[in-house]
């Protein structure tokens, strides 16, 4: 077995992965973790692993920056892909990432997240309505992706006769962040921006004609941070306005989606752990986190060295892309004591699966609410939901997820 992981670990390219490595890349990971936990890849870059090294790049703004404009320039041209994916959040450093950040931050506090809370629980309990109807269901089109689609909707204010295009656009656009992508996925990928951008504009126009409440409307916070100089006299701009509207409907809806379906078909894996959080129902916060980390919804990060840095003894030249290995991280037995296994009530459970520093999360409490409320919800109506069919993965390496999940509930 040690020879074989060597191996594997030696022989491990992100650009050409294989069939097995898509439905399961944790052996793999443990490989690299073992024996090459800063593995240099075919193509100059860097490979982490082990979770102190990930907390320290995280950690480390100075060294390890989030500016993509020189990785993505070579991927992606002089395009609307380029455009969204250097002007997004996640993709820029400060000051740029801080003063966005901050208008975001306030339409997510505590008390807005709370006060989502009642209209989340109707939500789910609608399409939990729609779901007891039927014979056979599709747990992520009828479940799992509905939910984030129309909560961030809500928190952008689309009108609902709107929405039908955002998840399609938001695949096709995080589908081009793979290590490797097709002309065809470039050419949807950039159409997508392009569709969404030209709705944005419309949509702020008539926002900014009829402004919303600041305190729940993120679109309506962004368009008057962006002219009041709420932001210590910073100002938006509209290119930075457009493309940050994108993110969030992105990065809200496709990480949310992965959560609750990876949650709900991981339970079915476990059935003794299922049969545990049906028992002890007040469980399901510490379910949710290790759902969280034993699926994570997000599997790499990318960070450009702009320092010399060395980790685990080996040195990386500034000018170095990095790939961060969340999937791999999120199961390193120097942090998490038996980490193949999966326990509901694990704690303490600090897992990377929204990253830590200055770039975590900004809609964290939001997806956790969403993941409890849904998957908690599920099982106390269908306790005994099994599936009925193979579910397909999405064939993604940094988005870990279903594209379906055919289920019977009514059992």
């Amino acid at each position: 077995m040690t020879g074989n992981a060597r191996e594997l670990a030696e022989s491990f390219d992100l650009e050409r992965l294989t069939p097995e490595f898509y439905a399961n890349p944790y052996p793999t990971y443990r490989a690299l973790r073992d024996n090459a936990p800063v593995k240099r890849l075919p193509n100059g870059s860097y490979f982490l692993t082990r979770y102190d090294d990930l907390v320290t790049a995280y950690k480390s703004t100075k060294a390890f920056s989030s500016d993509k404009k020189k990785e993505f320039s070579p991927k992606y041209g002089n395009s609307f892909l380029y455009e969204h994916h250097t002007t997004s959040l996640v993709f820029n450093d400060p000051p740029a990432h801080t003063r966005v950040r901050r208008l975001i931050m306030g339409a997510l506090s505590p008390r807005a997240i709370a006060a989502m809370e009642p209209d989340l629980i109707r939500l789910v309990d609608g399409l939990l309505d729609a779901i007891a109807t039927k014979d056979k269901v599709e747990l992520i089109e009828d479940f799992a992706s509905a939910i984030p689609v129309e909560v961030i909707g809500n928190l952008l204010d689309v009108p609902h006769d709107e929405r039908g295009p955002l998840r399609d656009w938001s695949l096709a656009i995080l589908g081009a962040l793979e290590p490797v992508i097709s002309s065809e996925q470039f050419a949807r990928g950039n159409k997508a921006v392009k569709d969404f951008l030209a709705y944005l504009e419309t949509l702020v126009e008539r926002r900014r004609a009829k402004p919303g409440n600041p305190e729940r409307d993120v679109l309506t916070r962004l368009i008057q941070g962006e002219n009041n100089g709420e932001d210590n006299g910073e100002r938006l701009t509209e290119k930075e306005l457009l493309h940050n509207c994108i993110f969030l409907l992105n990065a809200g809806h496709e990480t949310t989606t992965n959560l609750i379906g990876n949650g709900l078909v991981t339970l079915l894996h476990y059935p003794a752990e299922k049969q545990r959080l049906i028992s002890q129902p007040e469980l399901i916060k510490t379910a949710v986190e290790e759902m969280l980390r034993y699926e994570s919804s997000n599997q790499l990060g990318n960070r450009m060295i702009v320092e010399e840095v060395e980790l685990s003894g080996i040195k990386m030249p500034a000018g170095t892309p990095v790939t961060l290995c969340i999937g791999a991280a999120n199961r390193d037995p120097a942090q998490f004591p038996d980490p193949e296994r999966f326990d509901i009530a694990r704690t303490p459970n600090r897992h990377l699966a929204f990253g830590t520093g200055a770039h975590q999360c900004a809609g964290m409490a939001l997806a956790r609410l969403e993941g409890a409320i849904a998957i908690s919800r599920f099982l106390a109506r269908f306790p005994n939901y099994t599936l009925a069919g193979e579910p397909t993965r999405g064939g993604r390496v940094r988005f870990r997820g279903f594209l379906t999940v055919p289920c019977e509930v009514n059992l």
